[in-house]
């Protein structure tokens, strides 16, 4: 279990990473920040990136769920129930990517694309490690 939770942790954090890039006015992997935004915002319309208060909100969440994934794994009991927490908001994210709902809400291409290919995967991805984190830190 310690292999997943590093494997969450270097994930999640190298996300957080690059929030905090986003947040400083970053714009990789688009061009500009209207193409960044249309990669990986993807909602109707969006002409620019989201400001530095939610880009280090994002980032800090996501740094506190690396930190949960290496508590988890220790089997903390705490650390399994918000890794338990952590796994369905995953869960839910990367299912909702399959949705037409969804798909209402973020059409803007290339996101749309990305979405199905990459963000919502990774998403299940890292649910499932975190539910293997629950699931071991129950039966311990």
């Amino acid at each position: 279990m310690t292999a997943i939770a590093i494997a969450l942790a270097v994930a999640l954090g190298c996300i957080a990473l690059l929030h905090v890039y986003w947040g400083l006015g970053g714009v990789w992997p688009g061009a500009d920040a209207q193409d960044c935004a249309r990669r990986v915002v993807g909602v109707r319309g969006v002409r620019s990136m989201p400001g530095t208060a939610p880009s280090f909100a994002v980032a800090l969440l996501l740094a506190a769920a690396a930190l949960i994934a290496l508590g988890a794994a220790g089997g903390h009991p705490l650390a399994v129930f918000f890794a338990l927490a952590a796994g369905l908001v995953f869960l839910g994210r990367g299912m909702a990517g399959f949705t037409p709902a969804w798909r209402r809400l973020t059409p803007e291409l290339p996101f749309a694309r990305y979405d199905v290919r990459y963000y919502s995967p990774l998403c299940l991805a890292i649910a499932a490690g975190f539910l293997a984190l629950t699931w071991n830190g129950l039966a311990a």
